[in-house]
């Protein structure tokens, strides 16, 4: 990556934003009646309007230099041949391997994979479908009714994000439940709904060793053990882990372990073993069909030209806001009750990659990097932020995520949902003048005294730009297609920034903390004498209330 042409593309990034002074979105609508054609891309059933946003074709191509000089298509070929892209801890990032479907090798360091991502994939799925049909049984001899993930992280926003999202592919006969939290109301709740005698726990764990995971594993153990017998606990556990000896020594069949590779980050891993929740609650060909929507944005992230490669565009439009407009936030509003728990899964993928403030090289990072990531299901969130977004002092970008056709929903109810997305997004690019406004409000007999005080407090700037994905109705492939256009955006701004997308250092310091913290915590006669004043004092506090 020559230094001196992104230096260049920023530059010139920069001044073209200074010729934008004064012209906003509405006005690009006005001057130029094609511009929705102008700036959209459909791929299958999937639409991504990018119209709404502050750019021109100018701005477009600019941003489309600056891709180029940092080296994206370069960085993109790396990364499939499975060369040791995440630099700091020297592994390829192939979790593209993991959905593929199309018989065709793919290597990881020269080493193809797939003979072993196969493998590892026939089996859960077999066991997967063995428990969705009912063939696998409960230690009392009846199928399993509820399955409960066990996992942290990426081991448990994604089963718990695709899980919820695609509900209505679950048979009525399965419950499927996620705990990740190490407080015990996570588990003790979950533990009150289900009957244990037709339950299935999943332990999801690389290194079974993580504190959360495990510590919540172990009480579930001890109900299993407590309410059907110690014999009853390899009935009714499955792994997801590389630890065969840990797993045995916590009495799981070795036939009930499912692995993955160090090459697959955990935020990457629903198409892993980790995904077992999901095949068991959908069945095994609902699940390739997830996997094949992720294999069809691989494709088209490779194949298509930059200026039609819609994860491409994404990332450029992500980067236009964070580092020329400085938008420190972004929004991801799903008008899908059943994706409530997207933003949060893109949260990790995001924040965890491109949260970062140190390159490539080292150095600290010259511009901005990721922003923070947030949102919630509309029409829920209208009545809740949107206040800020909509009149705020700070500018926030926001993807919108709609359906045309309900699941298994109303279509009165979907019509009012979809009609309430087209109006927030029309609404924040549009916004209502003062002229307007006091036009409004003297139509509606109001003094003039009146107008005056009222009409400064209705005005909508407008500006605020915004996504649209449209697509014609929840499905698996179209879920599998949605999570890897986010994954290839987070790659090509990682790539732009100049940093490590697929590690995540910045966890570490807290883990380390909190295993130092707990032996205090737990025994009141411990000194707290080396930790700082705030934290001693805290303990302290904690002991009298105890103590109380």
């Amino acid at each position: 990556m020559a230094t001196h042409n992104i230096e260049a593309a920023l530059a010139a990034l920069d001044a073209h934003k200074q010729s934008l002074a004064g012209q906003s979105i509405a006005d690009f609508f006005r001057d130029d009646p094609d511009r929705f054609a102008r700036f959209h891309v459909e791929l299958d059933d999937l639409l991504f309007d990018y119209s709404k946003h502050r750019i021109t074709t100018t701005t477009l191509g600019l941003l489309l230099d600056l891709a180029r000089a940092a080296g994206v298509e370069e960085r993109r070929a790396a990364l499939f041949a499975g060369e040791p892209v995440n630099s700091t801890e020297h592994r390829p990032a192939l979790h593209m391997a993991l959905r593929n479907l199309s018989g065709r090798p793919m290597f990881a360091e020269g080493h193809d994979v797939m003979p072993e991502v196969l493998a590892e994939r026939d089996k859960m799925e077999a066991f997967a479908e063995s428990i969705h049909n009912g063939d696998a049984k409960s230690a009392s001899g009846e199928r399993f009714t509820d399955i409960v993930n066990i996992g942290i992280g990426g081991s448990d926003l994604g089963p718990a994000m695709a899980a919820r999202a695609l509900a209505p592919f679950v048979p009525n006969r399965l419950r499927l439940h996620t705990v990740s939290n190490v407080d015990g109301a996570d588990l003790g709740d979950t533990l009150k709904r289900v009957p244990l005698e037709t339950t299935l726990f999943i332990v999801c764990s690389k290194t079974f060793t993580t504190i959360e995971t495990m510590t919540n594993a172990a009480t579930a153990r001890k109900a299993i053990a407590a309410t059907l017998g110690e014999a009853a606990v390899g009935d009714h556990f499955c792994a997801v882990s590389t630890q065969l000896d840990k797993i045995a020594a916590f009495g799981i069949r070795s036939d009930r372990v499912f692995g993955f590779w160090d090459w697959v980050g955990g935020r990457y891993s629903i198409w892993s073993s980790i995904g077992l929740l999901l095949a068991i609650g959908i069945g095994k060909e609902k699940f390739e069909e997830f996997l094949r929507g992720g294999q069809d944005i691989d494709s088209h992230f490779v194949e298509a030209p930059l200026e039609r490669n819609i994860p491409v565009l994404m990332a450029l439009l992500g980067v236009w806001y964070r580092d020329f407009w400085g938008c420190a936030a972004h929004a991801v509003i799903p008008y899908d009750e059943r994706m409530a728990r997207f933003p949060a899964y893109l949260q990790q993928l995001e924040m965890e990659s491109n949260g970062k403030s140190v390159d490539l090289t080292g150095a600290r990072a010259r511009i901005e990097t990721a922003p923070v990531i947030f949102g919630e299901p509309g029409t829920n969130g209208q009545h809740a932020f949107f206040q800020m977004l909509h009149q705020g002092t700070q500018i926030v970008p926001i993807d919108f995520l709609v359906a045309v056709l309900p699941l298994c929903a109303d279509i009165e109810h979907h019509n009012l949902l979809f009609a309430n997305c087209l109006a927030q997004s029309q609404a924040l690019m549009q916004g209502r003048p003062l002229a307007e406004v006091k036009q409004k409000l003297a139509g509606q007999g109001l003094s003039t005294d009146a107008i005056e005080a009222l009409a400064p407090h209705k005005v909508f700037d407008g500006n605020r730009p915004s996504s649209t994905f449209l697509y014609k109705q929840m499905a698996p492939r179209l879920l599998g297609q949605l999570i890897a256009l986010y994954e290839h955006k987070v790659f090509v701004q990682g790539v732009i920034w100049n940093i490590n997308s697929f590690d995540q250092w910045g966890v570490e310091l807290g883990k380390e903390l909190a295993n130092k913290l707990t032996p205090v915590v737990t025994d009141a006669s411990r000194s707290t004498e080396g930790f700082d004043a705030s934290t001693a004092g805290l303990i302290a506090a904690a002991r009298a209330y105890r103590g109380g």
